[in-house]
């Protein structure tokens, strides 16, 4: 029987290493794709609304794990196989857009009604003002509940693991099948997330602080 040592913890940091590139990929294609239906979301017409209110309504009411199994196993029964990175990352942008759009159309709301008001007495466009007036106040609200959202996501990385892509959580039960033993693989797995998610939570809570010392005034 193999015994836990040195290849088998670097073993769980190069997956760990894919669990970031993981992360990094569905939090930018989401970002994107959250981006867009957020607008909508806000939008003068009302088919736009609607679309956009649907799509986040399916999303957030379906399990994330389902919709992986869908872009799985689902598009393979139809001939369409898509390798696990991919199906995974799939998966995550969709579930990360759905919770991106709500969070950034909420910080867009909270801009004071007055804002747009004065923008609107400029003559600005409606692109104009999301870019000069709206959107640079409205980031700076979304960031403590982004970067929140973003600890979950890295932590919910570890459901892909049902495919066999092999991220952080999934090589910690490769390595524990080969060497029963459990608690110092795991424990080694937990230091791990926990040395990845600590920071952005305290990011997240430092942001939180200084945005809400900064409307203070």
């Amino acid at each position: 029987m193999t015994t836990f040592g040195l290849p088998e913890a670097l073993f769980i940091l190069r997956a760990a290493g894919w669990t970031l590139v993981l992360t990094s990929v569905a939090f930018i294609l989401g970002g994107l794709i959250g981006g867009v239906f957020a607008i909508m979301r806000l939008s003068q017409v009302a088919a736009l609304r609607r679309f956009a209110a649907g799509y986040i309504l399916v999303v957030q009411s379906i399990p994330v794990l389902m919709v992986l199994f869908m872009s799985y196993y689902g598009l393979s029964a139809m001939g369409v196989e898509l390798p696990p990175f991919l199906a995974a990352a799939a998966s995550l942008s969709i579930y990360v857009s759905a919770y991106l759009a709500e969070i950034w159309r909420g910080s867009i709301q909270s801009v004071p009604f007055q804002q747009w008001e004065a923008s609107a007495s400029l003559a600005l466009t409606r692109g104009q003002q999301y870019r000069y007036i709206i959107l640079p106040q409205a980031i700076r609200i979304s960031l403590p509940p982004t970067v929140g959202f973003l600890v979950q996501l890295v932590k919910n990385t570890s459901i892909v693991s049902v495919v066999g892509f092999v991220e952080l959580s999934r090589a910690g039960q490769l390595v524990n099948n080969a060497t029963f033993q459990p608690f110092q693989i795991f424990t080694l797995v937990a230091l791990i997330y926990f040395a990845i998610c600590f920071p952005l939570s305290r990011l997240s809570r430092h942001l939180e602080q200084v945005m809400n010392a900064s409307r203070s005034h």
